[in-house]
């Protein structure tokens, strides 16, 4: 598989085989995605491998606090305080990809906050990665993590590995830092479920559109 094919494989899985991602299978892609470029060699990610009970008991963890009030908040300002367009269409598109494949209505919204709570059980996955940054870092070191975490879900795909890299997973700072040992200063990016994709899953059926080059490209050659 050459790295063309591979982006194009990539997909964001959201159901996952009960089926065991061996330590060296994970070693090996995060050996390969520690080649991502960063500024001055800074190398500023910082990475927690979560699996078994470990897994299960903060995953746990992060579903009791999602039902409780107030929720949870990130370490950092993620998506944008008001939509404008063209973000705004596709973010409510993306949406209605997902619940028209599980046949979840508008209106239904216990439905529609039962397939959210999935997101902090990593929807499934037995590995969840969560990623980490230290607080003297700035927004450069954002654009170098966006690079490495590109670098792991590629090389999950050449490992026959599906990924999922979730904001969600990073709604909960304080719990995850506290149950890995991580000091509360410490920025918590998100995360990433990473396993086998159930393939016979409707949820993983479905693809969102991407625009074509000339949209978002204004070229000026001579």
């Amino acid at each position: 598989m050459n790295v063309h094919e591979a982006l194009l494989a990539r997909k964001s899985t959201r159901a996952f085989l009960d089926k065991q991602v061996s330590k060296e299978k994970t070693v090996r892609i995060l050996q390969a995605a520690s080649h991502a470029p960063s500024g001055t060699n800074a190398q500023p990610w910082q990475v927690a491998v979560v699996s078994g009970q470990k897994k299960q008991e903060l995953t746990t963890a992060m579903e009791n606090a999602f039902k409780e009030e107030p929720r949870g908040t990130m370490d950092y300002q993620y998506y944008p305080l008001e939509w404008r367009e063209p973000y705004k269409k596709r973010r409510v598109s993306c949406a209605a990809q997902l619940y028209d494949t599980l046949n979840i209505k508008r209106k239904d919204k216990v439905a529609r906050l039962t397939q959210w709570t999935a997101n902090y059980q990593g929807f499934g996955a037995p590995v969840i990665l969560f990623f980490f940054l230290d607080p003297i870092m700035k927004k450069g070191s954002f654009l170098d993590y966006g690079m490495f975490i590109q670098s792991i879900m590629l090389a999950a795909v050449e490992e026959n590995l599906a990924t999922c890299a979730q904001a969600a997973l990073g709604q909960f700072p304080e719990i995850v830092k506290t149950s890995l040992g991580y000091d509360q200063e410490t920025i918590l990016i998100g995360g990433m479920a990473l396993g086998y994709e159930n393939k016979e899953a409707p949820v993983n059926n479905y693809r969102t559109p991407r625009e074509e080059v000339d949209v978002f490209t204004r070229f000026f050659y001579e």
